[in-house]
Parts: C-alpha cells; sequence; structure tokens
C-alpha cells in the first residue's frame, strides 16, 4: 500500500486535490515550486525555504503553529569525494500526516521509505520518529568509527611511531599528516555533534508539546531516542577531549623536534667559531709573527684549528646536547 509521495517520484503527479487516507508521508527533495505547492495543498501547510531551515536559533527550529509542529535539524551528506557537509532537513508533524523537506539525498531517509511500506505505521509521527531513530543509529556508527580512528593515531603518537625515522624531513612529513588528520577528526566530530544536539533537541519538543495527538508507543520512542542522545553526547564528549590531546600532543611534538633542529643550530654554530678565530688570526698580514717562521708551524696551526673545533663537541656531548 503506498504511504507517501515523493517529489523525485511522478506519484504526486497523479494526486487528486485532495490527500489520500492511506497517505501518512510526503518527502520532498530540494522541491520545485510546483511541487511545493502540491505539499501545502494537499496537507494545509506552509513549506519553509531552506534559509528559514539553516537558522541557529532555538525559536526558529522549533516552532508550533495550531496543530502543526515546525522543526528542523542539520544533518550531513556526502559529496562524491566523500567529504562531508551539513544541510538542513525540515520536519512538518500534523495529527496525520509528516512533510519533511531536504536538500540533498540522504541514506536515512531511503531507509525508512522502504520500512514503512512493510510496517505497520499509523501516522506521520510514527515515521518521524523512525527518521530520528536512524538518525540516532547512523550517528553511533559515526562516532564508533571516529572512535576507532582516534584510537589507532593515539597508537601512533604516543609510541613514537611518528618520530622514529632517522631522516628529520620524513617524520616532519609524518608530524603534518598527523596534524591534518587530527583536524580531520575534529571536523567531522563537530558536524556530528550538530547532527545529535539537534536530533535531541526536537526529538524532546516533539515528544513533550505533541501531546494531544502522539501516541504512548510514539512517545515511548521519543523518550528513548533522547536518552540514546543524551549517551552519545557524554561519548562524544570524551572523543573530543581525547582529540584535544592528540592535538596537544602533535603539536608537542612538533615542538621538541624543532628545538631539537635549534639544538643542532646551535653546536654548529659554537663549533665553527673557535676555528674561524685562529683562521683569522694567522691571516692577518703583520710582518712580525713568530708563527711564521717556525718549521712545523702550519701543522701546528691545522691541529689548533681541529682541535678547538672538537672540544666544544666533547663538551656538548659531556652535558648530553646529542641525546
Amino acid at each position: 500500500m503506498l504511504k507517501m509521495y515523493r517529489s523525485q517520484s511522478d506519484d504526486w503527479r497523479s494526486a487528486g486535490t485532495e490527500l489520500a487516507p492511506e497517505i501518512i508521508w510526503i518527502d520532498l527533495l530540494n522541491p520545485s515550486p510546483e511541487e511545493k505547492q502540491f505539499a501545502e495543498r494537499m496537507a494545509n501547510i506552509r513549506v519553509p525555504s531552506e534559509d528559514s531551515l539553516s537558522e541557529i536559533e532555538v525559536s526558529s527550529r522549533l516552532i508550533r503553529d495550531h496543530n502543526l509542529l515546525y522543526l528542523s535539524s542539520p544533518a550531513v551528506r556526502l559529496d562524491e569525494e566523500g567529504e562531508a557537509h551539513i544541510t538542513p532537513i525540515g520536519f512538518i508533524i500534523g495529527p496525520r500526516v509528516l512533510v519533511t523537506i531536504r536538500f540533498s539525498p540522504l541514506p536515512t531517509f531511503d531507509s525508512v521509505a522502504n520500512r514503512i511500506a512493510s510496517d505497520d505505521s499509523e501516522n506521520g509521527m510514527c515515521v518521524f520518529t523512525s527518521l530520528l531513530e536512524d538518525m540516532v543509529d547512523r550517528g553511533a556508527d559515526v562516532l564508533e568509527h571516529l572512535g576507532k580512528t582516534t584510537d589507532d593515531l593515539s597508537k601512533a603518537v604516543f609510541k613514537g611511531g611518528l618520530v622514529r625515522a632517522k631522516r628529520p624531513v620524513r617524520s616532519s612529513r609524518r608530524l603534518r599528516e598527523a596534524l591534518s588528520n587530527v583536524g580531520v577528526l575534529a571536523d567531522r566530530l563537530a558536524k556530528a555533534r550538530d547532527v545529535l544536539l539537534g536530533v535531541g533537541r526536537i526529538a524532546s519538543f516533539a515528544g513533550d508539546v505533541g501531546g494531544e495527538w502522539i501516541t504512548p508507543p510514539s512517545k515511548k520512542r521519543l523518550e528513548a531516542v533522547s536518552k540514546d542522545v543524551s549517551s552519545l553526547s557524554d561519548y562524544e564528549t570524551r572523543l573530543s577531549d581525547k582529540i584535544q590531546l592528540l592535538l596537544d600532543a602533535v603539536l608537542g611534538f612538533i615542538s621538541i623536534q624543532q628545538n631539537d633542529l635549534f639544538k643542532i643550530l646551535t653546536i654548529v654554530s659554537v663549533v665553527g667559531v673557535p676555528p674561524t678565530i685562529l683562521v683569522g688570526v694567522w691571516g692577518m698580514n703583520f710582518k712580525n709573527m713568530p708563527e711564521l717562521n717556525w718549521t712545523f708551524g702550519y701543522p701546528l696551526a691545522c691541529l689548533a684549528v681541529i682541535a678547538s673545533g672538537l672540544l666544544p663537541l666533547l663538551w656538548f656531548k659531556r652535558h648530553g646536547w646529542f641525546d
């Protein structure tokens, strides 16, 4: 039995002037003006624009207008290159029909659409609850993946895998890659946090405000969604702290590597000072320089230059500068 209209299909074109009694969901994907007019006429609603759904104020995302709930929340979409982007989605919930507005394909909607074709969903609130449950499940999967990636990167950082390279250039490249990976993890975690925060808000609001026509099973499911979001938020907080620790550690290793480089430059500059002084003294064109008349003056001068360079090296080694 057909339970929904989708803007990317021809179902809405063949619809009459009244909403069929079996329809409980109208899904608008990047709707055209004609599709917006169809949804507004059939469900007696107003379809918000993408800009209004993107507003961050809570008062703009959680609205009750007479017997309808206008809700919005961010979602994550993946482009062709696998990059994650935030996209808004809107929910308009009535006593019987749910209208969703989105501007990018999302796997959650396809999964729930296939599921309601065979389940016993009674109204739009049941579909809305299923969408939130699927979003929470996918958010949990994302956090698990981020947690595993963070653990792998943590092992590479704290067990010395990034700074074992004998060549400083190779070690610096690995540290830059690690710093870039930490930035990617932090960005994806921030997007997951935005989605979970939005889901938690609209689930709590719908459960509290839609009390007149929300069914007891749907209310319990929304409460479960809120609890799941709360537990995932705690996990996300711990993961965020771990990523911050990784960021500080990578930056610390980079600072240590820079200090080692400056230490090498300091040693080279100090070692080169005494030979330079000796060569400068003996290079002066004075007539009365007894060393010029010595038989072994030149070999002794070479030994003095070499010794003046070796003595600072031995001093640095004795004081642990090469450790």
